[in-house]
């Protein structure tokens, strides 16, 4: 177990280790963009410096965020702007905005960027949005309150959790209808595909669980529990998922817990916990994978890990009810 890095000694730590980020050199990315709810801005971390830069105006309520395939615009989803904010990174400006629906919450891209797929919480819909002219194409009724959003490697198939349903959907995408209805745990959230594409993970909220599904069919392998010496099973609600490139380990936020657990995939077992900031939800990887960087939306700040030595580094902070975060280069 860690020490609390944001406890009386926190500015020392800053500064050690952004002293420390500053002169490893080996981050590809420059920046972090983090998404701030309560701010309608996105806040630019200096990656090298490990402090703020900058603050990029934005719609209202920014939640989730990707970039475009080419790297060189951020997507927001603004739940209270109907809209995706289409940010080039490069000029840190608004290009133009993309209708989503009422209250978008997630989405995903397709793999050849031509369209959104985005789950719409107060219609209990998937909408699929031409990402060019912003023209609803198509929509898939399914379970209340959906959220995450993934798209198969082969841009075939869509993921779509039910908060309430306690489902993830299997929507196939020609057809736009429902293949399947998988049961998984309580308040399913999150998504991550296994690099091989065999498996894809969920995460349980109010399961403190993570479920692992068969993309062969659809059936689930294995129920991951998520545990914390000292803190009640309700005080442990998962939210954020996302695994490394090889495949061998994912990374979850624990919510309420303030930790962040290191699974070991092929083992499904819990190797290490890692003390962050109140409410982590979004997780980053820097390139080479040694630095993890959480979004904790109730202390409104970012936690730099060192995954190697499973560490915290230093607390940044950001905006108010920072919701997810992406490096650009």
């Amino acid at each position: 177990m860690m020490a609390n890095p944001h406890g009386s000694h926190g500015v020392r730590v800053v500064a050690l280790a952004a002293c420390m980020l500053a002169t490893a050199g080996v981050a590809a990315q420059n920046l972090a963009w983090v998404s701030s709810e309560k701010s309608n801005a996105i806040t630019l971390v200096d990656l090298a410096q490990g402090k703020v830069t900058a603050t990029v105006p934005t719609c209202k309520r920014p939640r989730h965020m990707q970039l475009s395939a080419d790297r060189k615009q951020v997507l927001v989803a603004c739940s209270d702007s109907n809209a995706a904010d289409v940010i080039g990174v490069a000029t840190r400006k608004s290009v133009r905005r993309v209708p989503l629906g009422d209250n978008p919450e997630i989405f995903d891209l397709s793999p050849d960027g031509k369209t959104f797929f985005v789950s719409n919480e107060d219609d209990a819909e998937l909408s699929f949005v031409d990402a060019l002219n912003g023209k609803k194409i198509g929509q898939v009724k399914v379970g209340r309150e959906p959220e995450g959003v993934k798209v198969s490697p082969d841009g075939k198939t869509v993921f779509v959790t039910s908060e309430v349903a306690n489902m993830v959907h299997v929507v196939d995408v020609t057809s736009k209808t429902i293949r399947k209805n998988i049961a998984v745990g309580k308040r399913p959230r999150r998504f991550a595909i296994t690099p091989d594409a065999q498996e894809l993970w969920v995460t349980n909220e109010l399961d403190a669980s993570v479920s692992v599904v068969s993309l062969k069919d659809y059936s689930v392998l294995a129920s991951i529990p998520l545990q914390l010496k000292g803190a009640r099973a309700s005080d442990i609600t998962p939210v954020g998922l996302i695994m490394t490139r090889d495949g061998k380990r994912a990374y979850v936020t624990m919510g309420r817990a303030n930790h962040v657990a290191f699974v070991d995939v092929a083992t499904r077992r819990v190797t290490d916990q890692v003390l962050v900031g109140k409410r982590p939800w979004s997780l980053a990887l820097s390139a080479d994978e040694t630095k993890l960087y959480v979004v904790n939306g109730l202390s409104d700040d970012m936690t730099v890990i060192d995954t190697g030595r499973a560490k915290a580094l230093l607390s940044v902070p950001v905006g108010r009810v920072p919701h997810t975060v992406v490096l650009t280069d």
